[in-house]
Formats: C-alpha cells, sequence, structure tokens
C-alpha cells in the first residue's frame, strides 16, 4: 500500500500556541489517519488543522511524541514510541508520550477498531525519518562535511569518530528547510534494532507501584460523589420520586433529575450527590422513584430469539450472491442444516464506569477514562451549553476498555449533574449499574444451509443472519448490514454456489461496539458450521479448509468497498502454521478433543487450535495454539499479550457471558450472574507469528474471534455433540 505523509515543521510561536511548551527545540507536525468515528467528527470541524501528531525534541535531547491516542492496557504507550525511535535512531527510553490536549482545532482523538499501530506506523517512521535527515544536515553544516559522510546512531550525528548529541543540534536543525517527508530515505527491515524486539511497557511499572491515574482516582477540589438510578426497563423515565428519604441520609447534599440524551444514548434518570460514593449509594437505596417502563417493557429474550428463528425462515436482504443456489439446493447429494445462537453480552470492565466534570458558566473540565476524548469533550460542550473549545478533557488510564469507553453516556451523566449542582462531581456507575446498562454485544442468529454433491465435493453455502444491529441504534440512515456481516460476507472459502444474506431484528437493547465487534459472533458460526460440512464429507477438518481456500484469491468484502481484501494464501498460511505447532493429527486420550478456527479481522489473519477436555459434564479448556500473521511485528511480548488478552475475553464470553433480557430489562447484576474467566481456568497459551515484512495491521481484537469456534469445534472432536449456542452449558455437555 503507498502511503503518503505530509509534515510541518512548527515554528516555536505556533508551538507554544498549541501544546504550551517552552524552549528550543526542534518540532515536526504530521498527520495520523483516524479511526472511523474520529474521521466523522473531524468532518463536524471546520478547516481541521491537517496535523494531530507532533514531534519534539529538546536541547536536552528528550523526544516527546505527543499524540490523541488512549493507554487502556493495550501497550500503545511502549509501540509508538518504538516505531518511531527506529527512524529517528535513539534509544526508545528517550521517546516518552504525551497525551494530546483535547483542542478540536488541531487534534482528534479516538482509539478503537485496533488501529493505533496498524495507522501510525508509516506516518511515525516519516516522521522519525525526516527528523533524523534534519539532524544529519544539521550536523554536517557544522563540520564542513557532506552530509552522506555522517550517520546518526544513539541520539547523536557522527562523522567518523567524533559525534555531536540530538540536543545540541536542534536549534540549527530546526532553521533548516523540511525535506519532502516522501522522499526521506527509510531504514531496510533487515536493519530494524528496535522494532522486532520484545521491551516492557512503559506503563507497567507505573500500575505496579500505584502511581497510574485511573479515572477513579481523580480528585478535584470541592468535589462531590453522584451515582444515578436508572429505570430498570430499557427506554424507561422516572415518572415521579421522593427524595425526602434519601436526604436525609448522612452525606446526601442533593438528588437532580437528569434527562435521557439522544445523541450518546444516555439512559437519563436521578442522580443522588453525596458528600462520598458511599453516601451517595446509600441516598439512591433510600430514593423513592415511580417509573414509566417505557415501549420495552415486554421484551425478552425468548422474545428476541422467536423474531429471530421468524427472520431466519424467510430470505433477508442479500448481501452477496455467487452461482445458482437454489437449483444446487435441488440437486445436493446431502444437505446440511445448523442454527447458531449467540446472546447479548457485556464488556463487564473491571474498572467501574466513572468520569469527574466540572461544569462552570465559561465552560468544563473533564477528567474520563474514555477512548474517544473527543466525543466526549462534545457531549459535555451540548450539556454545558459552551463550545467544545472550551471543554477540556484529562484522558486517565482505563481499567478495560474493549468498546464500552468509546461511550459519551458517563461523560454527559457527569456533566448533567455537576451543572446541576454547580460543582465538580464524580460520578461512579456500580457494577450493577454497568451490567445492566451497558451497549451490549449485538444478540445474533445464524441459519445455515449447506450441501455435498455426489462426489461429497461441497456445493452450496448459506448463511442467513439475524441480529439487533448497531447502525440501528447509531446509524440509522445506513444499511443495518453493513456493521453485522464483517466475517461472513467476506467468506474465504470457495463455494460455486454462494448466498449470504441479512435481516436486523428490531430491539430496545442498546448494542454498540465489544472487542472485535461482529467478527466475535460471525467467525464462530461460520468455523463450526464449516467443522459440521468437514465432518459431513468425511474430510479432516484442516484439510477440508484448505481444499476450500482454493488457489490464491483476493476475497473483498462486499458491504465495504474500502476494507482491504482478504488474501487467502496468508489465511492458509496462518492455519498451517497453527496446525503444525498444535500437533494437529497426533492421538489424544479419550475425553480429549482439538478444533481448528481461522478468520480475518482488522486486516489481521489469526488461527488458533484449541485442545479440551469433557469428563462428567464438565469442560476444560487445556491449550490454545494461536498463529498471527499481523505483518510487521512492533513488539512480540506485547502482541503475544494482547492475543492471549483476547483469548482470555473471548473464551470467558463463550464459556459463562449471556445478558438475559426479562420484563424489558437485564437479569444479570454482577460477577455472580455473569462470570468471568478465573486464573485457574486459564487454558496453556501459545502465540507464534509469521514472519513479514509487510504493514502492521491490527492486533489488539483478532486474536479474539477463531478462540470459541476452535473450542466448539474440540468439544465435538471429543464428545461427538455439536454446541450452538452460547454460552457453553453443562447441560449440553452431558
Amino acid at each position: 500500500m503507498k502511503t503518503t505523509t505530509a509534515l510541518s515543521k512548527v515554528t516555536r510561536r505556533e508551538f507554544l500556541a498549541t501544546t504550551a511548551s517552552g524552549g528550543a527545540a526542534l518540532v515536526i507536525g504530521f498527520y495520523l489517519p483516524l479511526d472511523a468515528l474520529a474521521q466523522q467528527q473531524v468532518k463536524r470541524i471546520e478547516n481541521p488543522n491537517p496535523f494531530n501528531a507532533w514531534v519534539r525534541i529538546d536541547k536536552a535531547g528528550q523526544v516527546t511524541l505527543i499524540v490523541a491516542k488512549s493507554e487502556m492496557g493495550q501497550g500503545v504507550y511502549g509501540t509508538l514510541p518504538m516505531i518511531l525511535a527506529e527512524e529517528l535512531e535513539v534509544d526508545w527510553a528517550r521517546v516518552r508520550i504525551e497525551q494530546a490536549p483535547t483542542d478540536p482545532r488541531i487534534y482528534s482523538h479516538g482509539t478503537g477498531g485496533s488501529s493505533s499501530v496498524r495507522e501510525s506506523y508509516a506516518p511515525l517512521r516519516r516522521a522519525g525519518a525526516t527528523a533524523r535527515e534534519m539532524l544529519i544536515a544539521a550536523a554536517a553544516q557544522t563540520w564542513g562535511v557532506p552530509a552522506k559522510e555522517c550517520r546518526a546512531e544513539k541520539g547523536a550525528v557522527w562523522h567518523g569518530q567524533r559525534s555531536l548529541p540530538y540536543g545540541e543540534l536542534v536549534e540549527k536543525a530546526a532553521q533548516l528547510p523540511l525535506p519532502d517527508p516522501n522522499q526521506v530515505p527509510l531504514k531496510e527491515p533487515a536493519k530494524f534494532r528496535i522494532i522486532g524486539t520484545s521491551i516492557p511497557r512503559a506503563d507497567v511499572p507505573l500500575k505496579v507501584d500505584g502511581s497510574a491515574k485511573f479515572g477513579l482516582d481523580v480528585k478535584v477540589p470541592g468535589m462531590l460523589y453522584a451515582v444515578v438510578a436508572r429505570c430498570p426497563t430499557f427506554g424507561g423515565q422516572p415518572k415521579s420520586f421522593n427524595a425526602a428519604k434519601a436526604k436525609a441520609v448522612p452525606g446526601v447534599k442533593d438528588v437532580v433529575q437528569i434527562p435521557a440524551v439522544a445523541d450518546v444514548h444516555s439512559a437519563g434518570g436521578v442522580a443522588v450527590v453525596a458528600e462520598s460514593t458511599w453516601a451517595a449509594m446509600q441516598g439512591r437505596e433510600a430514593l423513592e422513584v415511580e417509573w414509566d417502563y417505557g415501549p420495552h417493557a415486554a421484551e425478552s429474550s425468548e422474545s428476541l430469539w422467536k423474531q429471530c428463528q421468524d427472520l431466519a425462515a424467510k430470505p433477508g436482504k442479500s448481501v452477496r450472491s455467487e452461482g445458482d443456489v437454489d437449483a444446487a439446493l435441488g440437486k445436493s447429494a446431502k444437505k446440511i442444516e445448523a442454527d447458531y445462537q449467540v446472546p447479548f453480552v457485556a464488556h463487564a470492565t473491571m474498572e467501574p464506569m466513572n468520569c469527574t466534570v466540572h461544569v462552570r458558566p465559561d465552560g468544563a473540565e473533564v477528567w474520563a477514562p474514555t477512548q474517544a476524548p473527543q466525543w466526549a469533550q462534545g457531549a459535555v460542550a451540548q450539556v454545558a451549553g459552551v463550545e467544545p473549545s472550551k471543554v477540556v478533557v484529562h484522558t486517565t488510564f482505563m481499567g478495560g476498555g474493549f468498546g464500552r469507553r468509546y461511550q459519551g453516556d458517563y461523560p454527559v451523566e457527569a456533566a448533567q449533574v455537576s451543572k446541576a449542582v454547580g460543582k465538580p462531581v464524580k460520578l461512579v456507575w456500580t457494577r450493577e449499574d454497568d451490567m445492566q446498562h451497558d451497549f451490549y454485544r449485538p444478540a445474533s442468529f445464524h441459519r445455515f444451509q449447506g450441501t455435498l454433491d455426489a462426489e461429497g465435493k461441497p456445493a452450496v453455502w448459506q448463511h442467513r443472519i439475524v441480529s439487533t444491529a448497531i447502525n440501528s441504534l447509531w446509524s440509522p440512515k445506513d444499511p443495518p448490514e453493513q456493521s453485522e456481516v464483517a466475517g461472513a460476507a467476506d467468506l474465504p472459502y470457495a463455494f460455486a454456489n454462494l448466498r449470504i444474506e441479512y435481516a436486523p431484528v428490531p430491539s430496545g437493547v442498546p448494542v454498540a461496539w465489544w472487542r472485535s465487534v461482529e467478527s466475535s459472533q460471525n467467525a464462530l458460526a461460520v468455523e463450526c458450521f464449516m467443522d459440521e460440512m468437514a465432518a459431513a464429507a468425511g474430510v479432516d477438518p484442516l484439510e477440508f479448509r484448505l481444499r476450500l481456500l482454493a488457489e490464491p484469491r483476493k476475497v473483498k468484502n462486499p458491504v465495504d468497498a474500502e476494507a482491504p481484501p482478504l488474501d487467502t494464501e496468508r489465511l492458509k498460511g496462518v492455519l498451517k502454521l497453527a496446525a503444525e505447532k498444535a500437533g494437529w493429527g497426533s492421538p489424544l486420550p479419550k475425553g480429549r478433543g482439538r478444533g481448528i478456527a481461522a478468520h480475518y479481522s482488522f486486516q489481521t489473519y489469526v488461527a488458533e487450535v484449541a485442545e479440551v477436555t469433557v469428563e462428567g459434564g464438565k469442560l476444560r479448556v487445556d491449550r490454545v495454539v494461536a498463529a498471527v500473521d499481523c505483518g510487521t511485528v512492533i513488539n512480540p511480548e506485547a502482541l503475544h499479550a494482547q492475543v492471549e488478552s483476547a483469548i482470555v475475553y473471548g473464551l470467558s464470553a463463550a464459556l459463562y457471558g449471556e445478558i438475559t433480557i426479562e420484563k424489558g430489562g437485564v437479569k444479570q447484576s454482577n460477577f455472580h450472574e455473569y462470570d468471568l474467566m478465573r486464573i485457574d481456568a486459564m487454558p496453556k497459551v501459545e502465540v507464534y507469528t509469521v514472519r513479514s515484512t509487510e504493514r502492521p495491521t491490527g492486533i489488539g481484537e483478532p486474536g479474539l474471534p477463531p478462540a470459541t469456534p476452535a473450542v466448539l469445534n474440540a468439544i465435538f472432536a471429543a464428545t461427538g455433540k455439536r454446541l450452538r449456542r452460547l454460552p457453553i452449558r453443562a447441560e449440553d455437555l452431558a
């Protein structure tokens, strides 16, 4: 992929005006591509600044990378400096990250979609190489020698045995013309000395010694605390309330009603404001509220699945059609049919949702663990009645995000309360609040029909998907299938007759982006039914997949013309690597089984082999072997951590995750009803990567989708039982 980069040398006056930096320095501005939501935010800004990231090298030789990316445990504070340091020829430890301020004239914030490294790689390299060449030119002028006789190394420019550290060159370098960033030489990958090495994460020591500041750690002088009573049904609102008993609780200062806000789909409710979180919680317990339960009070999981089945019984909107499925179905020698059911699941972040906001007459200040500071800024500005430029957002560390902290509902609620009481307010959601008022992974239903011809070869693949579409809530003007069929519509396996259809099912349950988004449920359905096809054909599941990947092809995403196509050879590569490392085909004891699955998401290819033991109706996942092709690996240890965490997160949902809807609300309330994988259940995880010099692709999410189908296929191998609904239940194993 050809990438061009625009850079700008920034004057000290400009930099002072935008970053509050002082002192002589070489400062270069450049642009990092944005994820989809951040791009939408930029479109609303008149004359946005063309540069949204900056490199500053000061006279002490300190290199500062100023970016609008949030650190939520994915390690971006380590990997981005590594990329810059590689081309700049400095020790990576000399590069520190500074969180960009939320100035909508300059920055656009947004961290999601496994995009941070994928989108930053080329611009960061260009920026580092440009700064390096300017420093070399400055040193060459100082010595009166040709620049080509100089080299950069370890934060200095060298000519023979003499050297000048970068810090002594920045003033002169800053006076030089900016070279064309697309013409500066980049290092050959074979000469990388930082990229590709496992470097400890910069944020870990802070989290170990407790000095890292998460949202819940924020304290502001004069701050009050608040919790909100929300209607137990989705779409419900307070009809009336009596605050007398709540106000009688010691420490309670006020009780205020906050309305729902459509832009961020906040629920609204009644906030209890107090001198401490505990007092606010006790006040909420005492609060008397009469609810209008709204239009969705009768919704239940049972009614939802019934609607899904009805919709799946008839054709949906075709999103991909090849060959003549109807004719081929009539000629089939063997037909295979199956339904798969994937429930709503919650994000269940370990740090409860929280936000601190101080709304003043002339603006507002926000302290938030957020993946989307700029969205929070705009939403709070709307509540405060000021321009977004009057709202400052301090982005803190996050105790997990997984897509939940991309939302603007919790900053809006905090702003509403702060505005009402005229003081800074820390709003805290309890675990129960979060579990019962999340934006859930959509519930989805999958109906398959597949056939084999008289020779046992696959002939038909028909997949009907029904789900509670994310677009129906967040982008109702866009086709609902655009948010629901990735990982299914770009099926890589070659079928002469193929049809994929989609239908949205109406629901009052709020849904949004959960780690790996629709790939989590679509990979499960596709890779499990692929196993069913293989079993019906009497062919080894790995061999069956390799045959259907056929000749090298590029498969386009039919609902996203701009998405890079899937390369079947790279998918084959990870399948073979995972199988080899897992000892695919070697015998296992009775009661143990091995399953395989592969998936392409966020431009990354992952295959996983799971080994399980099923004894007495109990399941244990013993081992997961993952093979990853994500192009150039920046930090292998960080990559392994991302894949391991994705597997844990995916298996937690597979083994325990189900949000059940009863009477229009969520049945589960806390971890005793919505468990997560514990350390004693954790399988052995092995991660292997394909050696590659391709550009890096996403890694935060792609490790998740293959995990669950690999386990379900392993259960079949161990027991002969096909499990077609989640979570995995003991009765289904018996």
